[in-house]
């Protein structure tokens, strides 16, 4: 299996190499060069297996070349050991058609942690082979963070050093990133906001000198391995709901792209997904651009859904590389408008292709709640808000087959707003019940390239 960027200057990579290499030099992303299409009875064999196993045959084309079965296997055991639920991504059924996929039970208690832990397994067995040392920067909006700091604190051959926007994550977010006590953990409480981050994070991977010297990785959902764990429930849930011998439809909450991007490859592959919808906050670039055909930027308004406010989809471009026919120089193009102006238009042939892809919806902060506090009420499940943001789209298109709706995040992240909405202040579990007594360490940084460079190159020599 090779990998190709999306903007079609760097060169073709391995699964492993492109993993640990994360941004490519040319600015794009790592996409696989064709997508493996698994056949309908080897979908209809995935019905009733573990989940590690499905996710065994759902990537294991993908990792060709970089691992044995054994290693492979041996890999996702670890990965998903410390989950807090035995089928790993549980359903619950919220109404006729209607299901709940619960991917929160993972040690930070959000659904990059399918992700997140086994891209830390995956590093850790590549970087063994290697003999080498990589320096992991992330920016988050609140999950990527906690759920990257679990995956590789106290591992020695990582140095991992998280971005996030000072005052703009929940307190639970805020704590479960820098109250790791690990010497190779690096808490960065940046000036500014999420898009910020993610900016100066692509700034690092675009300064080569910077880069090659500190061994520059990224796990950020760009990263190709990111979105790769995550095609993994949309295959679990779809054949417990009878696939491939019928249609299920998904609503993904979304501010990235990535969650859904993944769903768009599971269908590539074979499993029968009749629709995908996109859910957005208040935050709506990803509605607006479907609904307009323009991509533009207007900034990033505060919400109690954090994880979504975001206005730079990074992981759009890998959906634009395939709405482009593959023409990596288009999406070069659109991309440096949307650097350089905030916006770039879409042509109509591929804003065609997205629309027949996707649809998509937006609930207000007024919305959320009262969709938080009416599912407590008729079904007596407690929703974040981002998993509530996606319930509420997704009742707005619930047809004949099974909708599958994704929760990413366990309601105790976000204890106040789920209060404020329902009167309900949902505790988190027991094995983190000392979280607020812990002892917070980060540091406060500025948002410019050169004073993130400077502290992390100070932090790995001392």
């Amino acid at each position: 299996m090779r990998y190709i960027s999306t903007r079609g200057k760097a060169p073709e990579l391995s699964f492993e190499e492109a993993m640990l290499t994360g941004l490519a030099r040319d600015g794009g992303l790592y996409v696989p060069a064709t997508v493996p299409v698994m056949s309908r009875g080897d979908i209809a064999a995935l019905a009733g297996l573990p989940y590690e196993e499905i996710a065994f045959r759902v990537m294991r084309p993908f990792v060709e070349g970089s691992f044995t079965d054994q290693e492979f296997a041996d890999i996702i055991a670890r990965a998903y050991d410390g989950f807090g639920h035995d089928a790993r991504a549980p359903l619950v059924q919220l109404g006729p058609n209607h299901f709940l996929l619960e991917l929160f039970h993972g040690p930070t208690l959000a659904f990059k942690d399918f992700a997140m832990q086994l891209i830390g397994q995956l590093f850790q067995s590549a970087l063994a082979k290697r003999g080498e040392r990589v320096t992991i920067v992330g920016a988050t909006s609140g999950d990527t963070g906690s759920a990257a700091i679990e995956a590789f604190r106290g591992l020695e051959a990582v140095d991992v050093f998280i971005m996030y926007p000072h005052g703009r994550v929940s307190d639970v977010q805020r704590r479960q990133m820098t109250t790791p006590d690990e010497s190779n953990v690096h808490a960065l409480a940046v000036h500014g906001d999420f898009d910020d981050c993610q900016a100066r994070l692509k700034d690092m991977f675009n300064d080569f000198e910077f880069r090659d010297r500190v061994n520059l990785a990224g796990v950020n959902s760009i990263n190709w391995g990111r979105v790769l764990a995550q095609v993994v429930y949309y295959f679990s849930a779809a054949t417990a709901l009878g696939a491939p011998h019928r249609s299920v439809s998904f609503t993904v909450p979304t501010g990235n792209f990535g969650d859904i991007f993944a769903g768009y490859i599971a269908r590539q592959m074979g499993l029968p997904i009749d629709r995908l919808v996109i859910a957005t906050n208040q935050n709506d670039i990803l509605h607006r651009t479907l609904q307009t055909g323009a991509y533009s930027t207007r900034g990033v308004t505060p919400s109690i859904s954090p994880s979504m406010d975001i206005q730079v989809s990074s992981n759009f471009e890998r959906v634009l590389f395939d709405a482009y026919g593959r023409d990596g120089n288009a999406v070069a193009q659109v991309m440096d408008e949307l650097k350089n102006s905030g916006e770039f238009t879409i042509s109509q042939g591929a804003i065609n292709m997205l629309r027949e892809t996707f649809q998509s919806g937006r609930a207000s902060e007024q919305e959320t709640m009262a969709t938080i506090k009416d599912m407590l009420a008729r079904t007596g499940e407690v929703l974040c808000p981002h998993s509530a943001v996606a319930v509420k789209v997704a009742e707005e298109h619930l047809g004949d087959e099974p909708m599958i709706t994704l929760a990413t995040a366990h309601p105790a992240k976000f204890p106040a707003a789920v209060e404020e909405a329902c009167g309900i202040h949902p505790p988190l579990p027991a094995r983190m019940g000392d979280l607020f007594a812990r002892k917070e360490r980060f540091t406060e940084v500025d948002n410019h390239l050169a004073a993130l460079t400077k502290l992390i190159s100070d932090r790995i020599s001392s």
